[in-house]
């Protein structure tokens, strides 16, 4: 998924890039544990996720939000058709729910 992200990561990625939300560093396909967060930040502790269908409902994902959680992140998912609809309102609830807003 790296070196094909969908559009929703691609366009989530061009605002996050850079240190341009508020000053926050995030990676993106950060490997940690077992596992691949599309996006992560170390400070404050953030992982989002861009979400399609398949991940409605999904044990697995459970499972590893329960472990992103357990080393002290704060997961935020978002849909991406909301990601590709509304841009701004993804920044502003990132930026509003870590504190940064």
């Amino acid at each position: 998924m790296r070196h094909e992200p969908t559009l929703a990561e691609r366009k989530l990625w061009d605002r996050l890039k850079g240190s341009r939300l508020a000053g926050m560093k995030f990676r993106r396909q950060v490997p940690l544990g077992g596992y691949i967060a599309d996006f992560a930040c170390f400070s404050p502790k953030i992982i989002i996720e861009c979400d399609g269908g398949q991940h409605a409902d999904n044990a697995y994902d459970e499972k590893r939000n329960a472990w992103f959680v357990a080393q002290g992140f704060r997961v935020m998912r978002f849909w991406n058709g909301d990601i590709l609809e509304d841009a701004d309102s993804v920044v502003d609830t990132i930026l509003r729910d870590s504190g940064r807003a």
